[in-house]
């Protein structure tokens, strides 16, 4: 599985991203040890409570653990891999929480660890953190039997379009996939051998080239989002001066969208409203399918929940039932048939254990296997809408190219004075007012 870890602070933040029931169909507090606090928000609070009386700011250590798509994981699998985990870390006995989080049809853990020794009063040094996650990480796809991802096996072979957070709010907001919208501006870039060709390959998918306020060269689309062409192409910023000239001979970013702007007809904006629409209602109508299944699962999840509570506390009934009491009991404790029947009870609570366990994966595993089902007619939806969106974008670009509304650059006074003199010069002289 693939394991993301990161040292941090702000247990207040934390806290809420794991406990977000609005973006995960479903969230379990799956554990919490060395804590007083019974709930993840005050456990957390404690381990930043406990780092105020040393100098660490970064006092957490979170790992998110996300195993294949189609794999069918157990929750022992899980809890044996964080152990393992620890144990290589150095973060052993230490305060400790764990979450599971199902999201699309995807079943995935998170652990924190609190960095603060509470004897010593120290963090806990956690060097090269990341490259003993790569190895872990390794071993498990191995034991498993999964495919190991390109990227894992080799870094070099690491997916070159791979988008940052700020690439996927810009794609929340337009519509476009992040991996796509690299795709399309690093194939301008490859096509293309100098400013003018890049620039039209840009107006071909939708994309306007512009001065950057921080950086040199960016891509603008329609909508006015901006895409830094250094990182989007894969380019170094002197290879990108050396093909495309002065940066600054460029409009400015404010001056592209402006006349971008000025280009856009109300007609153009109406049909990309439509589209637009017509996007949202399908998405409306997939996330009311989604929440029926969701509360529905929740539903027999709670069902499932109680169903054993009640079932368990019978069974602890009925092994009460079997200790003798009084003298019967005094006696069983001198000739040691209460510890038989002991032995006999705590096995019997290891195997009810078990059962519980199994019948628990059991339901999750058919749920998530319909939330699947209903994932992929997303995905489906997700990706007619992507190209229904990148044609638009195409179109649009194509609309404003034809000259529906063409540039104009106003004249300065010196160069209209200029031109009127070499129209006298051309006639004959200057002209006199009768």
């Amino acid at each position: 599985m693939i394991l993301n870890g990161n040292e941090r602070g702000n247990a207040g933040n934390l806290s809420k991203h794991l406990l977000n029931t609005r973006d995960n169909d479903h969230v379990e507090l799956h554990e919490l040890r060395g804590f007083v606090a019974d709930d993840l928000h005050g456990a957390l609070q404690e381990c930043e409570a406990v780092a105020m009386g040393t100098r660490c700011q970064n006092h957490l250590f979170s790992l998110s653990l996300s195993p294949p798509e189609f794999a069918d994981v157990a929750v022992e699998v899980f809890d044996g891999a964080i152990s393992r985990i620890e144990r290589e870390l150095g973060l052993d006995d230490q305060p400790r929480a764990i979450v599971f989080h199902e999201k699309e049809g995807r079943r995935h853990a998170h652990a924190v660890w609190s960095k603060i020794d509470g004897a010593q009063m120290k963090a806990i040094n956690l060097s090269f953190y990341k490259r003993k996650l790569t190895a872990i990480s390794k071993q498990l796809f191995l034991e498993q039997g999964w495919p190991m991802p390109e990227g894992l096996r080799d870094p070099r072979k690491r997916d070159p379009l791979k988008f940052t957070l700020e690439d996927w709010q810009k794609t929340k907001r337009t519509g476009l996939d992040p991996q796509q919208t690299k795709a399309l501006l690093r194939e301008c870039w490859n096509i293309s051998d100098r400013r003018e060709s890049f620039e039209a390959a840009l107006r071909e998918k939708g994309f306007w080239l512009a001065h950057g306020d921080r950086r040199n060269f960016v891509a603008v689309n329609w909508k006015g989002e901006t895409h830094s062409l250094s990182r989007a192409c894969g380019v170094k910023v002197k290879e990108m001066k050396s093909r495309l000239g002065n940066p600054h001979q460029l409009r400015s970013v404010d001056e592209t969208k402006a006349y971008i702007g000025a280009l856009l007809t109300p007609k153009l904006k109406a049909w990309a409203d439509q589209a637009h629409a017509k996007a949202k209602q399908a998405s409306l109508t997939l996330q009311f399918q989604r929440e029926q299944i969701v509360e529905r699962h929740r539903k027999a999840r709670a069902q499932m929940k109680d169903a054993q509570e009640t079932r368990r506390i019978a069974e602890e009934k009925k092994r009460a039932a079997r200790t003798p009491r009084g003298l019967r009991g005094l006696w069983g404790w001198i000739s040691g048939k209460n510890r038989k029947i002991r032995q006999i009870n705590e096995a019997e609570i290891g195997r009810e254990q078990v059962r519980d366990r199994a019948e628990r994966h059991a339901l999750i595993q058919k749920q998530l296997m319909e939330r699947r089902a209903l994932q992929r007619t997303v995905v489906a939806v997700r990706r007619s809408q992507r190209e229904t969106l990148e044609t638009l974008f195409r179109d649009i670009a194509h609309a404003m190219s034809i000259g529906r509304v063409p540039e104009t650059k106003e004249l300065k006074p010196r160069t209209r004075n200029r031109d009127r003199q070499r129209r006298r010069d051309r006639d004959g002289g200057p002209e006199f007012n009768q």
